[in-house]
């Protein structure tokens, strides 16, 4: 149980606050790069701000305060040119630095441009990787953006896939550290919402934490497994600070404000060997529902039932009300250690996992149960009966609402149709 201090800095996101000072530090993925195929401007929130995220003309990205500081005008409504973005209300351009490079009309009647030179808005850092575009919103230097090895496999199919979750970050990434939940929220859960009299799956019997470099790891025995199980000897990765690697994908929960959460998942699907090789040309990415045609939440596929439980504990759950037990040794370890990073951090200490060593950031490994096949690739059958990545091989059950044409496309890149399961299977369940 924690004091409501103590809940308020671990929730509270804005740039005023100790946390969201924090969390600036590191970098996050807020988009898709192939949003950006069909228009050049998206507004967006993140911690707590309000910004535009932009590709001009000449392809470099740009993120910078929405609103123009002539008179509030909002850039989301500006457009590209060769360098910049320009307010479609007066003409102010302004480079992916935030400084304002053209004012049509004041530089005429001051060739001096004066004004023009002393006008600058806040701007962020942008980088594109795997599909994916990054921001950086902290203090200079900056750090690297991590290189993790999972984004330098080959003869697979990635895909990013976001949604947006009415609740708190805290509480979406302290299920990352929390393996008890799996075998309730989406073994039992699915199977009593296909059987009403269905059997519990084998229950935990041991679980454990340890701490590395990069965040996290969690230990699980089930009551079907033995001690050389991987989840046991190597473990899942809850990734610092608001991420969670499990070997063939990672998840990241990025603060759009105090009570809403971006949710990115990447995937990385291998394909069987008999369609090797194989290179993906562009890695897609999507948006997916939360709730159903009747305004039901969707609880069909795995993110779906986490999105459903971490809002079941309200838009920002109320800490000081909990009763922890056992179970929960990792959410308290995970909890202290950024108690202990918030004075880090107010000390000027270096904060954990920050990587600015470019020797390092090089296809850096994480803890993973399914490393082998992963880099040297099973065939068709082998793949199907494999415990962590079979299921993908029948249907895309991490989350809700894969478009038509990237389920076409994964198709195509495994060889076989998919099975259009209305639940994902138990098998894949029992190891997801």
């Amino acid at each position: 149980m924690l004091s409501e201090e103590k809940n308020r800095l671990l929730v509270e996101v804005g740039p005023d606050k100790p946390m969201g000072k924090y969390l600036r530090n590191y970098w996050h993925p807020i988009a898709g790069a192939d949003e950006f195929d069909d228009k050049n401007v998206k507004p967006i929130r993140i911690l707590g701000e309000d910004l535009v995220l932009f590709k001009d003309l000449s392809g470099t990205y740009g993120l910078i305060e929405r609103y123009c500081p002539h008179r509030n005008a909002d850039l989301s409504f500006g457009y590209v040119e060769e360098t910049g973005l320009r307010c479609s209300y007066h003409g102010w351009q302004f480079d992916g630095a935030g400084q304002c490079i053209h004012q049509p009309f004041e530089e005429i009647v001051d060739p001096t441009a004066n004004m023009r030179k002393s006008t600058k808005i806040k701007s962020y850092l942008v980088q594109e990787k795997v599909g994916l575009l990054w921001a950086y919103m902290g203090p200079q230097p900056a750090p690297l953006l991590p290189d993790w090895d999972l984004f330098h496999y080959e003869n697979g199919f990635s895909q990013a896939v976001f949604a947006e979750i009415p609740c708190n970050w805290f509480q979406c990434q302290e299920n990352s550290i929390d393996p008890v939940h799996f075998e309730w929220t989406h073994n039992n859960w699915t199977n009593r919402m296909q059987d009403s009299h269905s059997k519990h799956v084998a229950t935990h019997l041991k679980i454990e934490f340890e701490e590395f470099d990069y965040g996290f790891i969690y230990k699980r025995i089930r009551a079907t497994e033995t001690e050389q199980n991987p989840m046991w000897t190597i473990g899942r990765v809850t990734l610092w600070p608001n991420g969670f690697y499990l070997g063939h994908h990672f998840e990241w929960r990025v603060p759009i404000d105090d009570e809403k959460t971006l949710s990115v998942l990447w995937v990385f699907s291998k394909v069987p060997k008999e369609q090797e090789p194989y290179v993906q040309e562009k890695i897609p990415s999507w948006y997916g529902p939360l709730k159903d045609a009747n305004g039901q939440w969707i609880l069909s596929h795995v993110a779906n039932q986490d999105f459903a439980a971490w809002h079941g504990q309200g838009v920002i759950t109320d800490r000081t009300k909990e009763k922890l037990g056992r179970s929960d040794k990792g959410i308290v370890m995970m909890r202290r250690r950024f108690f202990e990073e918030l004075d880090a951090m107010e000390e000027g200490k270096e904060l954990k996992a920050i990587i600015r060593d470019p020797a390092i950031n090089n296809c850096i490994p994480l803890p993973s149960a399914c490393r082998d096949a992963m880099i040297n690739g099973l065939s068709r059958k082998e793949l199907d009966a494999h415990p962590l990545l079979g299921a993908y091989l029948r249907d895309f059950f991490g989350q809700a609402g894969q478009p038509e044409v990237v389920r076409t496309a994964y198709e195509k890149a495994i060889g076989q149709k998919l099975q259009n399961a209305a639940f994902f299977t138990v098998h894949g369940a029992n190891e997801v």
